[in-house]
């Protein structure tokens, strides 16, 4: 059983207009990897030039922030649920 991959909406163009995608891998980043096979650009949106998650962008893994784990390599069993969220930047008054 894939891993279900919840999109925000400012990537749901790259993958069709889906709001989750399925993707097998072991860790978060060989979905990664794989959703860049099939969704070209995705990879970029997501990591920087150095391969790193982007500084705005949180990736979840069953609610737990993969920052807090293992980053890229953190595990991923099949059913786990990985959420893909831009950082949102507010302002004061």
């Amino acid at each position: 059983m894939p891993a279900e991959v919840r999109i925000p909406s400012l990537l749901q163009k790259l993958v069709g207009g889906a709001k989750t995608v399925q993707a097998e891998g072991q860790t978060v980043g060989q979905i990664i990897d794989q959703l860049e096979a099939k969704y070209p650009d995705f990879k970029s949106r997501v990591l920087d030039e150095n391969g790193k998650l982007r500084l705005f962008v949180n990736i979840f893994i069953n609610d737990e922030d993969i920052r807090f784990l293992k980053e890229l390599e953190t595990p991923v069993a099949d059913g786990d649920t990985i959420t893909i969220l831009p950082a949102v930047a507010g302002g004061g008054k």
